[in-house]
């Protein structure tokens, strides 16, 4: 080998030499920081013929392992949404309260009928009926609190998401931005593996928002989407908009119907044109955005529904009369007569008869309706249940026509005889059915009535009567507007008095019985909106019950929250521990690879001084 040709190998071998010392540095300086992947040079020799002349470094490669990393950026989207949700859940634990303390619902409902319990033992006492009204405050004051409660964690959740899309807009830029620098640089060296870093690093931000799907193509780029297959990044990125309703009430819902959605949605505008509806199509299936959507869209709303079931149930079991149809009979036709003259908007009427062929026992709850654009109700899931809505504007006789066009086919006959006395008849000689009951369910809307139904409790300054109209049912958010009928605010004795001719003894118990029983032994129904019983089969309880019910079940998906968390944060440790053991830097390999390169180092420079000192020799030898 000639002196210029083991100059030039001594001096290639100190460049690999440098390049391996920067990459070595490197790797200790980023030791700890979250995301770096260890680097590592490759040199191949050089060679004249077949005469070894130097060393060259042709690639800075990463230590990644792929599948583990495309495995922890999937969990990393379970893990962010199983936190985010388990947290939501503790807030909305604190809503309900500690059980047992003073400041819960069961603790106010309790003290509530405690008070009237006390109320039935001692009617004439003036301290004992404002005690009543004052627990009757407090458990409305509650359930409002509650309402305003919920209501606030939707709206923080509306501006979460109003916060996470402009997380994942400006994440997904610069995983574009980095794709667009890759392109145009050229094999691997280091440049472009710092690049392949701070483009994982931001892939690891969006998978935390959404769930993601990273599907590599030439020169180190990535095509980034949804694992329902919508495209987020490519060579350019999409934009997400959210279009953010700030504070939501309870009538704050989302639909795919923009003219009914009164919650912001998520539109992906891709950057050739076109948009996609993210909620609408269920794109986004985990991550913090999911969380959000979760808890805005489903969870707290139910929520809302079961306090909004205990609020109606309350009030109209303690001002719902219900009286029975009187039997009556023409020629071979058998039914009843109803009054239908009081009752209100919500207001129902209850037909039970009997299919002869079949034996079934099948139902007809016709409902009032004076909003007619509420018409026609949603059909029963309950098919020996049918619920129709009828308008009653026009008189009985047009409610009688009305009823005789929808139900005419099962057998059933109408006819409005006098007044408003509704006829309901069988089908007579035709022999298909036998009516077996009618009623009538009318809102007591008087303190003084003459009966043991009361009022106590009103959606704001009007009367509960479960009215329907075309903005949703009277039900909806009544836990956020229930207070106690002013009139009984002003005047506690209507506890104990119902009627004032002839004036009600102020020691009678009827009325405060009545209460007390509705409140603790009375059966009722409860919509299966709040997430308790179906719609084919609705829960019947007593209001404790369902109130024990209700807490249960928010304590259970708590804990049930909690339990996915932690399960979560398991699997995501685990890959993260195991892409830290292949990827990572071990300090102790990089000082051993440290002195491994001081050593060619000072191999390479003795040679470079050799051989300087050797063409220093042959030049004085030519003077």
């Amino acid at each position: 080998m000639s002196l210029s040709q083991a100059l030039s190998a001594a001096l290639s071998g100190l460049q690999a030499t440098q390049s391996g010392l920067s990459i070595v540095a490197s790797n200790v300086a980023n030791a700890q920081t979250p995301g770096y992947i260890r680097k590592s040079a490759t040199q191949v020799a050089t060679t004249l013929g077949d005469t070894g002349i130097g060393v060259q470094v042709t690639a800075v490669n990463r230590a990644l392992d792929t599948f583990v990393q495309s495995q922890l950026q999937t969990e990393t989207s379970g893990g962010a949404y199983a936190d985010l949700r388990a947290q939501l859940y503790d807030q909305l634990q604190t809503v309900y309260g500690t059980p047992g303390s003073s400041n819960t619902l069961e603790t106010v409902f309790n003290n509530f009928t405690s008070a009237v319990q006390a109320l039935s033992t001692s009617p004439d006492q003036s301290s004992a009926r404002t005690a009543v009204v004052s627990a009757a405050q407090s458990l409305t004051q509650q359930l409002n609190g509650m309402t305003s409660d919920i209501q606030g964690m939707r709206s923080d959740a509306e501006q979460g998401l109003s916060q996470a899309v402009s997380q994942a807009n400006s994440a997904m830029q610069q995983i574009a931005a980095i794709n667009q620098q890759l392109a145009s640089t050229s094999g691997s060296n280091a440049t472009t593996a710092t690049l392949l870093d701070q483009r994982d690093s931001y892939i690891s931000q969006l998978s935390q928002l959404m769930d993601v799907k990273v599907v590599p193509t030439d020169n180190n780029q990535v095509n980034v989407f949804t694992n329902s297959g919508v495209q987020l990044v490519g060579a350019q990125a999409s934009t997400l908009s959210f279009d953010a309703k700030g504070t939501l009430s309870t009538t704050s819902q989302w639909s795919a119907d923009p003219n009914q959605r009164s919650v912001g949605t998520i539109t992906l505008a891709g950057p050739n044109g076109g948009s996609i509806d993210l909620i609408a199509n269920k794109a986004i299936r985990s991550g913090q955005i999911a969380a959000y959507l979760e808890m805005r869209d489903q969870v707290l709303p139910q929520a809302q529904a079961q306090l909004d079931q205990i609020a109606a149930a309350m009030s109209s079991a303690l001002s719902d009369t219900t009286t029975a149809g009187t039997a009556v009979s023409s020629g071979a036709q058998s039914g009843f007569d109803v009054d239908i003259g009081n009752l209100s908007a919500g207001n129902t009427v209850q037909i039970g008869y009997t299919e002869n062929a079949t034996g079934k026992q099948k139902s007809v709850t016709i409902v009032r309706v004076d909003d007619p654009k509420a018409l026609p109700l949603p059909a029963s899931s309950d098919p020996n249940n049918k619920v129709i809505g009828i308008d009653f504007s026009a008189g009985t006789a047009s409610v009688a026509a009305q009823l005789n066009a929808a139900l005419g086919a099962t057998g059933l006959q109408f006819s409005n005889t006098t007044g408003t006395t509704l006829r309901v008849l069988d089908d007579g000689a035709a022999n298909k059915i036998d009516v077996s009951s009618v009623s009538a369910t009318a809102t007591a809307t008087s303190l003084t009535s003459g009966s043991a139904q009361l009022p106590l409790f009103t959606d704001g300054s009007i009367p509960y009567t479960g009215a329907i109209t075309a903005a949703g049912a009277q039900s909806a958010g009544l836990a956020g507007r229930i207070t106690v009928n002013s009139a009984l605010v002003a005047d506690p004795s209507r506890l104990v008095v119902y009627q004032t001719s002839p004036l009600t003894a102020s020691g009678d118990t009827t009325r405060p019985n009545f209460i007390y029983n509705q409140l603790t032994s009375a059966s009722l129904a409860y919509s299966p909106s709040g997430g308790i019983g179906t719609a084919a089969s609705p829960y019947n309880g007593t209001l404790t019950s369902y109130l024990q019910q209700v807490i249960s079940q928010q304590s259970d998906a708590a804990s049930a929250a909690d339990n996915l968390k932690q399960g979560q944060d398991i699997v995501v440790n685990s890959l993260q521990q195991r892409l830290n053991d292949s990827s990572g830097v071990n300090v102790d390999t990089e000082m051993s690879n440290l002195l491994s390169l001081q050593t060619a180092y000072s191999a390479n420079a003795r040679v470079m001084t050799t051989v300087t000192d050797l063409l220093n020799q042959l030049l004085q030898m030519a003077t």
